[in-house]
């Protein structure tokens, strides 16, 4: 009996989301392709929000049965088990539910985006929810917007890929997906359109705006009335601003920008290190563990760390001391800054354990966090100092969160307004302004590319600030290569160059040796007056006529290369080498015939 009714609930859901279907196919056929896509994009974004609703609702329910029962046991024992045991669970699903694979990091959308026409495989509109909830829900030392957002782009791509949307309606509703869910986790509309411009889309024209604020405000709507306020980043009544601290908020900023820097370097390394580990358990296990000792120190580190952030910009941060070993010691507030200190450098590696030894979650929250800490250490410094004016504590560590959420991720506009939208007001504008232009100007000046786009850049596969090189990355190697072409050896005459001319269309020849391997070109342009010259033919060698100092395109070598190589070299054709070998001639015309094709697939009006 108890099977036979949950077969009949499984049928009568699955009935009403065929029907749902249905209707929406019908739609489809009598609503322009525009209206279609506005009410896409609300519902894209309203299944963005109740992912967001299970998630955020989860970690804050595991939070507060952590603090009741640390508040028995006087010290963070729970804080330090539930991690190990999230991160195990996490490991446990992703090998024997997700056939041992998982796409972390929202750089998978900037790559979906680059190089896969916006479409994301189906398994990311769950397989991130689950594995998420788990490792930060039950305490892992990451955030949860991260795998909200690979949620929403998922959910975008998939929807547009069910209804047999263009690649631009693809990228565009994956955009909603992603602005859809950060305007969610913080009620922030603002702040969720600008992510999806400044980090996600490349090129976007204005009407693009319309369906993204849909998104980022039904996204926002929903939260607000499903999820509770002390569930969400948000602060209660700020100081304003007072124009003489300006000194010390440039200060945080370039501050802000090295600690940007100091943070995007040792997480790197700490994924490196953990690369090694072949055996998932074991990976599991070992940094787990270490992230349970740091967190039964500092159980601040604990989860995304959001509720600290409250506490610090209250006027008693020394509650962040409760049930940990210095409890006793909370009126000292020189040790107080010294926690916040250590606090602040040590999410890195908290952080670093917990996504590198297999558990799900991002760096949007950390950085949040140490932003944080951050303005709280500067000013609480400064004000222990005994300066005759006292700086405003809870604004510096609220102006903060932009500092780092600017340097790391590159985004300052997000940064200025996801702190202006949290806090119920810009009052703070000037400042944070001031923080992350200049926070975003040092980690710049350091770091060429954000911390999720660095790896990708690096592989030549994703490059979301420069256009150019973003649509380059899309077209397939196979589209400009010319496989059908004539060569010439190094010990022919003259006279088979004036024969090829004569029968083919190509006015570029390779000249190799014996093994194949590339010694030059000749160019027809350049040996036009001795080709047309018999006496000259006659008398003239192939070495004479040989250009050499050419630019060989190599099989790795991305298209934007290619074409500095292009510049460089003023031909029409270019030879690639393979192992050293000729393998190919690649054609000038060709990239920019596909480049304008791609151009005009993916600009999103």
């Amino acid at each position: 009996m108890p099977n036979t009714a949950a077969l009949k609930i499984r049928q009568f859901f699955r009935n009403i989301f065929n029907s749902f279907e249905t209707v929406l196919f019908i739609l489809k056929g009598f609503l322009s392709d525009r209206q279609f896509i506005y009410l896409s994009c609300i519902i894209v974004s309203i299944s963005c929000a109740f992912a967001v609703i299970l998630l955020k609702s989860f970690a804050h329910s595991v939070f507060l049965f952590a603090n009741y029962i640390n508040g028995y046991l006087k010290l963070p024992f729970i804080n330090s088990i539930l991690p190990i045991v999230g991160i195990l669970l996490t490991a446990f699903v992703i090998k024997n539910i997700l056939d041992g694979k998982l796409e972390k990091g929202s750089s998978k959308i900037l790559y979906a985006v680059a190089r896969k026409g916006g479409i994301m495989p189906r398994k990311q509109m769950y397989s991130q929810i689950i594995t998420s909830s788990l490792t930060v829900g039950l305490g892992g030392s990451a955030g949860l917007e991260s795998p909200i957002t690979i949620t929403g782009a998922a959910f975008g791509s998939n929807y547009a890929q069910k209804y047999k949307l263009s690649q631009k309606d693809r990228i565009l509703l994956l955009a909603c997906g992603v602005a859809a869910g950060i305007a969610a986790a913080f009620n922030a509309p603002i702040a969720g359109v600008l992510f999806a411009i400044e980090v996600v889309l490349t090129d976007v024209t204005i009407t693009a705006f319309i369906p993204l604020m849909i998104s980022a405000a039904t996204g926002a709507i929903v939260s607000t009335i499903v999820l509770k306020e002390d569930v969400l980043l948000s602060f209660g009544h700020q100081q304003h601003y007072d124009f003489h601290n300006i000194p010390f908020y440039i200060l945080l900023g370039v501050l802000g920008g090295f600690v940007s820097i100091y943070y995007a370097r040792n997480f790197q390394k700490l994924e490196s290190y953990f690369h090694k580990y072949n055996k998932p358990y074991k990976k599991a296990l070992i940094g787990a563990s270490m992230l349970a000792v740091m967190i039964f120190f500092f159980p601040t580190l604990f989860g995304e760390g959001y509720e600290s952030i409250k506490i610090l910009s209250n006027a008693t941060p020394q509650k962040i001391l409760d049930n940990t070993l210095l409890d006793d010691y909370k009126s000292n507030e020189w040790l107080l800054l010294l926690f916040v200190g250590i606090t602040m450098m040590l999410k890195v590696f908290a952080t670093g354990l917990t996504l590198g030894s297999g558990g799900n979650g991002g760096n949007f929250a950390p950085s949040l966090f140490v932003g944080s800490y951050l303005g709280f250490f500067v000013a609480k410094f400064f004000n222990l100092l005994g300066l005759p004016h006292q700086l405003p504590v809870g604004n510096f560590t609220i102006v903060g969160m932009a500092g780092i959420l600017s340097g790391l991720f590159h985004a300052p506009l997000t940064a200025i307004f996801l702190i202006g939208e949290i806090t119920g007001g810009y009052n703070l504008m000037v400042p944070l302004m001031i923080v992350s232009s200049i926070s975003f100007a040092v980690s710049k000046r350091f770091e060429k590319h954000s911390m999720d786009v660095k790896d990708l850049a690096a592989k030549g596969q994703v490059f979301t600030s420069n256009k150019d090189k973003n649509i380059l990355s899309t077209i397939e190697l196979s589209k400009i290569i010319v496989t059908n072409f004539k060569t010439l050896q190094i010990t022919d005459r003259l006279e088979k160059v004036v024969e090829y001319l004569t029968d083919t269309k190509q006015i570029i020849f390779p000249v190799v040796n014996a093994e194949n391997e590339l010694v030059g070109v000749i160019n027809f342009d350049a040996v036009r007056q001795v080709v047309f010259n018999p006496f000259r033919v006659k008398h003239t060698t192939m070495e004479e006529i040989i250009t050499k100092d050419i630019h060989p395109i190599t099989d790795e070598d991305t298209l934007y290369y290619m074409l500095k190589k292009f510049e460089a070299s003023q031909l029409p054709e270019l030879p690639m080498i393979k192992n050293g070998k000729l393998s190919a001639m690649v054609s000038k015309t060709l990239i920019l015939e596909n480049y304008r094709a791609q151009v005009k697939t993916m600009t999103i009006e």
